[in-house]
C-alpha cells in the first residue's frame, strides 16, 4: 500500500516529524530526511517505507538500546519502556531488542540473578520477588533465580534489622511493637517470622 506523506514539520535539535497517511508519525534526523528528499505530499513505497523503519531508524534505535545497557543493566520491559519514551516505532523497537538479545546485551536471567545476589541480605525473598515482578521479569526466571541464588536466614534478617533500628523489647510499649511490626511487613517478611523474632527478642 503506499504511504502519503501528509505532513513534515521540522522541529527542535534538527529532527523532522514525519506523519503518514494522518496516522503513521515516524522522527527523523534532518540529514536523513534529506537524503531520502522527503516532502509534503510525496508518496512511498512499502519498500521505502521499510527502509525508513528497519535501515533508518532501527539501527538508530539498536544504537540507543546498546548505550542504554552500557550505562546500566535493565531488564527487557525496562528497555522497551525506555525506548518507548523515545518514540521509536514498534517495528524498530524489536530490531533493538533482538540486536541485544543476540550479542547478550540484554539477558533477563542474569539481571534477576544479579539483583538476587546483591539485594538479599537487606531485603526478602517475597520482597525480591515483587521488585522483579515491577521489573517485568517473569515467574519463571524469578522462581528459577531465587532458588539457585537466594540462601539468607530470613530470620536472621529480621534481627538483624532489629539491631539496625536499635529496637528494645524492654523500653517498647504495644504502638512501637506495633509499628516495628508493621516495618517488617512491609519489607516482605512473613507474620510466623516476624512474630517469632519478636518473641525471641523480648525474651533476651
Amino acid at each position: 500500500m503506499p504511504y502519503i506523506v501528509t505532513e513534515y514539520k521540522k522541529e527542535e535539535k534538527g529532527r523532522v516529524l514525519l506523519c503518514l497517511n494522518e496516522e503513521i508519525t515516524l522522527w527523523l534526523y534532518a540529514g536523513e530526511s534529506r537524503k531520502l528528499f522527503l516532502k509534503e505530499g510525496m508518496e512511498l513505497s512499502e519498500e521505502q517505507y521499510q527502509h525508513i523503519l528497519h535501515e533508518i531508524i532501527g539501527k538508530r534505535a539498536v544504537k540507543r538500546a546498546v548505550h542504554l545497557l552500557e550505562k546500566q543493566d535493565r531488564t527487557e520491559h525496562q528497555l522497551r519502556e525506555k525506548l518507548l519514551q523515545n518514540k521509536y516505532p514498534e517495528e524498530s523497537l524489536e530490531d533493538a531488542i533482538l540486536y541485544v538479545k543476540e550479542h547478550h546485551y540484554l539477558d533477563d536471567e542474569r539481571y534477576a540473578r544479579a539483583f538476587i545476589r546483591i539485594h538479599q541480605e537487606k531485603r526478602s525473598r517475597m520482597r525480591l520477588r515483587n521488585d522483579l515482578l515491577r521489573r517485568g521479569i517473569s515467574k519463571d526466571i524469578i522462581e528459577r533465580s531465587m532458588e539457585e541464588e537466594f540462601f539468607c536466614d530470613e530470620k536472621e534478617q529480621i534481627r538483624n534489622l532489629l539491631e539496625k533500628k536499635h529496637f528494645s523489647a524492654d523500653i517498647a510499649d504495644r504502638r512501637e511493637l506495633g509499628k516495628m511490626y508493621r516495618f517488617l511487613m512491609r519489607r516482605g517478611f512473613h507474620s510466623s517470622d516476624i512474630s517469632a523474632v519478636l518473641k525471641t527478642w523480648e525474651e533476651l
